[in-house]
């Protein structure tokens, strides 16, 4: 139901999937930019889908939503909400971002907890010199900051055990779970869980996490996950970027907040 669509009608689409219409103009047009540099990125470097550069979810490529659907979910005010999304697309028209003068991987995420996070950290391969880690103050005002989990101590071994079968624990022992190792973003890079030592982003999967950057509470049968941002953590923060909108920074100074040694172009 994508296809054929001129790029920045489907912008229009993606942008009031990915980001709260509520968010300042200037983080709005900060997303469309990325969303734009992302699509371009995709149809560029991706195989992922045989008849189509993209699809419509978040979790593969980027969401999408119908025109209809945002205006159920919106319920009021539709028709101006909507003219704020077009113009944040179309105000920004043709911009992307690059680096080395090709489109840049433009990974984003909903809440940082303070500090973005580099690639390999999450997906190993190599790194993107581009995508750094950066600090961002007042990610804290958001919702998505912080969450919590909590599950039984046999709740936690039957996680465990459908990733891996030959899982043990032993609750007695002082540390049955704890942290062995932090990324330099202060996420988690290894945690130990009875004889298993698995990355925080494993864990994230696991358990349900909205972050790998989480502490742990254990109290008689039960573990606690105190867990802080939302998101893989990578490139732009949509609450930072909201935050640092409401400071008077505009698109272009966002985007170079969050990505490094690039260069918005413009490609109309």
């Amino acid at each position: 139901e994508v296809e054929n669509i001129e790029l920045e009608e489907y912008l229009v689409n993606v942008v009031s999937g990915e980001m709260p219409v509520d968010y300042e103009m200037e983080a709005l047009k900060a997303q469309a930019t990325v969303a734009r540099t992302y699509t371009l990125y995709q149809i560029e470097n991706s195989k992922k889908h045989e008849n189509a550069d993209m699809c419509d979810s978040s979790n593969c490529c980027q969401a999408w939503i119908s025109k209809e659907k945002r205006y159920a979910a919106w319920k009021e005010n539709q028709d101006e909400k909507w003219a704020k999304i077009r113009e944040a697309v179309y105000s920004t028209a043709g911009d992307i971002i690059t680096y080395q003068g090709k489109p840049i991987d433009a990974f984003f995420h909903s809440n940082s907890g303070g500090k973005t996070e580099i690639p390999i950290n999450v997906w190993g391969g190599s790194d993107f010199p581009y995508l750094q880690v950066v600090e961002t103050s007042g990610e804290d005002e958001y919702s998505q900051y912080y969450s919590e989990k909590e599950y039984t101590e046999q709740e936690i071994e039957a996680k465990m055990k459908e990733s891996y079968n030959d899982f043990q624990i032993n609750w007695d022992e002082e540390n049955a779970i704890s942290i062995l190792e932090y990324t330099e973003s202060s996420r988690i890079r290894t945690i130990k869980i009875g004889n298993k030592n698995i990355s925080g982003v494993e864990a994230r999967k696991i358990f349900e996490l909205k972050s790998s950057n989480f502490t742990i509470e254990k109290t008689e049968d039960k573990v606690k996950f105190n867990v802080i941002g939302y998101g893989h953590g990578v490139g732009l923060s949509q609450t930072g970027s909201n935050t640092l909108a409401k400071e008077g920074k505009n698109y272009k100074e966002i985007i170079n907040h969050f990505y490094k040694e690039i260069e918005i172009k413009n490609i109309k």
